[in-house]
């Protein structure tokens, strides 16, 4: 999977438009697994916010993104963004050898959910919802995050693998993570394989991400590059239909023309989702996940969203 350090540029340029409006700053630090975490939070002008987001890191020692978080604020939308664990202003250790292991993988998600509780603390207004956002390697770490936290109520995800971790691997060993049109499938990556795949005993979980969303009830939005070299977008389309056919609200949007990078192209999208999801309508379930009504099916300009 492409190292996530691209994205800091992402927020940097989305920033340039941001910066002279101004969304008000408050550094925050939040304990988790033994460490202290730092990062901030961009609050909007408007008040109470339209939803509130924990935005999750892709993978590589990533610093919080005030650019991306000062656009959301812009758009009405509460953002915390952090340093990964041992980055940064943040405590603890940066795993940069086995980042995919089945621990730290858990560990990040730790980190996700705690970030999560403390943004939930401080949006003051009961209708604002709290959820996930975040981007590639985030797949596997937000829908963990999701069961650990009952506060999560939406998922929202950029080039976000639905498959389990080894699957991902066969897939971007066999493009080399390279961008471009007329993308293999899935099928035809584990074909081209001259051995079988065996996931190391060591690595443990092989975490699946379509696995751990299966135990969710909120709803979520993919964002997908129809260009992707680094993510199985195939593999992952079917298994968000299945969990859909399932009965959960999964929803999909997929731009031809956009690899692995895409978020700065299809920002918009994402907020009109949120915006279309009548997020003050979701009310935390018993269970502990927020369940989801079923409102109106979402629609996203200029493209029907798959259901």
């Amino acid at each position: 999977m492409k190292d996530a350090g691209w994205w800091g540029f992402v927020g940097l340029l989305l920033a340039t438009f941001d910066v002279a409006a101004g969304p008000r700053i408050e550094a925050v630090t939040f304990d988790s697994q033994g460490a202290t975490l730092a990062g901030a939070i961009a609050w909007p002008e408007r008040s109470p916010p339209v939803a509130a987001v924990v935005f999750v890191h892709g993978s590589g020692p990533q610093s919080r993104d005030l650019g991306l978080a000062r656009r959301f604020a812009m758009r009405g939308i509460a953002a915390l963004v952090y340093d990964k664990r041992g980055v940064g202003g943040s405590g603890g250790t940066y795993e940069g050898t086995q980042s995919v292991t089945g621990m730290n993988i858990a560990l990040l998600a730790d980190d996700a959910a705690a970030a999560l509780d403390t943004l939930a603390a401080r949006v003051s207004h009961h209708t604002t919802a709290v959820g996930f956002a975040g981007i590639s390697q985030a797949g596997w770490i937000v829908p963990l995050a999701a069961r650990k936290t009952p506060r999560a109520r939406f998922l929202l995800l950029w080039s976000a693998p639905v498959c389990k971790v080894s699957e991902e691997d066969i897939y971007s060993k066999h493009t080399g993570d390279e961008d471009g049109p007329a993308r293999p499938s899935f099928a035809t990556a584990l074909d081209a394989r001259r051995e079988p795949y065996v996931w190391p005993a060591f690595l443990g979980r092989d975490t699946d991400a379509a696995e751990d969303l299966a135990a969710l009830t909120i709803p979520g939005l993919w964002i997908f590059g129809g260009q992707d070299g680094s993510i199985p977008v195939d593999l992952s389309r079917r298994n968000l239909a299945r969990l859909r056919a399932e009965g959960h609200r999964f929803d999909e949007h997929v731009v031809p023309d956009q690899g692995h990078e895409n978020l700065a192209a299809t920002f918009g999208v994402a907020v009109d989702w949120l915006r279309g999801l009548g997020l003050s309508a979701l009310q935390p379930s018993a269970a502990g996940n927020a369940k989801a009504a079923l409102l109106h099916p979402v629609r996203i300009a200029g493209q029907p969203t798959t259901r």
